[in-house]
């Protein structure tokens, strides 16, 4: 052999074995405890409409999730077709109410405004709307989240603003193809009236988050454990440790600097409804997606993660629940709130 040859040959099995250990390395660091030790901040996504859909008393569930659970941090929604029912005229009773009584307790309020908001159809369109052009409806957009912003602008307890929702994910929801270049306008819009952080949020499972973090001061990310589609029916992403999702927000740090930090904005802490509502499931096929020790599992899983905050999706389903005589859920997060 040559020399030539045999130096090629030591190389290849240098970087072959360095790539066999940090392949080790990764492995053995799946299901590492990135937390440090911390506990991250709990809160929950309140939708009045979702707690309508489970044909709840919507105010009700809301004063049991402040006052039973002591929920101290909120996501509340500005959902423009039940604000703007008429164009140009605005009601903001409902959504006066839940930001008044977070208020009275000393909870923190994210704020979701824009024509895509959590719950499906995901964008949640005034009636009105379907009359006019894109431009248009992207002035009116626009003009809605004005007037959002000016109506709490002067409300201390809102920490941040999220912008939309999953706005640069296009492959769920009933909306219009994701535009960048428009949300960039709608952030610009919010900087120009208020100096609180921007959030941006993105699908934890199914998107890459740089677009999303490009434009935002902090980016929320999903975090599904148990999903459907009538294709494949249940998926499960066993496959996914804490470490991708540790891993996956160090590197979009790294690459924008721009982030103050990057937070679980949806844990999944519910059933996934499949094609019908949830008052139409059975517990049994409720828990075929979640149930009390999937509900334990994801706390511990998220909490590896290492996040610094984390909104639990599905506080009005608990509530339901225990309505029903099912209260394990909601007692096992009254223990979550006291630790």
């Amino acid at each position: 052999m040559k020399w030539s040859n045999h130096k090629k040959h030591r190389g290849r099995n240098f970087f072959f074995l360095v790539f066999l250990i940090l392949l080790i390395l990764w492995f053995f660091s799946l299901n590492w405890d990135f937390s440090g030790g911390q506990r991250p901040i709990f809160g929950v996504t309140f939708s009045q409409k979702y707690a309508l859909d489970l044909e709840l008393d919507w105010q009700k569930t809301y004063l049991a999730i402040l006052d039973e659970l002591k929920v101290t941090h909120l996501r509340l929604i500005a959902y423009w077709d039940e604000i703007e029912k008429n164009q140009d005229n605005f009601d903001f009773t409902d959504l006066d109410w839940q930001i008044k009584q977070a208020n009275k307790r000393g909870a923190k309020i994210v704020l979701v405004v824009g024509r895509r908001a959590p719950r499906w159809p995901e964008c949640h369109d005034p009636v009105w709307l379907k009359n006019l052009a894109p431009l248009a409806i992207q002035q009116q957009q626009i003009e809605f989240i004005k007037a959002v912003i000016k109506r709490y602008q002067d409300n201390q307890m809102i920490s941040a603003w999220q912008i939309e929702n999953e706005p640069l994910f296009a492959w769920f929801g009933q909306c219009p193809k994701p535009s960048k270049q428009f949300l960039i306008q709608e952030i610009s819009t919010v900087r120009s009236l208020d100096s609180r952080p921007i959030i941006i949020t993105d699908s934890g499972e199914l998107n890459h988050w740089q677009s999303a973090a490009s434009v935002t001061d902090i980016l929320g990310t999903t975090m599904y454990r148990i999903v459907w589609n009538k294709k494949t029916g249940f998926f499960d992403y066993w496959f996914l440790p804490p470490a991708f999702y540790h891993y996956k927000a160090e590197i979009t740090k790294f690459f924008h600097r721009n982030l103050e930090k990057v937070i679980v904005t949806e844990l999944q802490m519910e059933p996934w409804t499949m094609d019908r509502r949830m008052v139409e499931l059975s517990l049994t096929d409720q828990e075929k997606s979640f149930n009390l020790a999937l509900f334990k599992d994801n706390i511990t899983y998220v909490k590896k993660t290492g996040f610094p905050e984390v909104y639990l999706w599905g506080v009005e389903y608990w509530y339901w629940l225990k309505e029903k005589g099912q209260p394990a859920i909601w007692q096992e997060v009254k223990k979550l709130w006291a630790e």
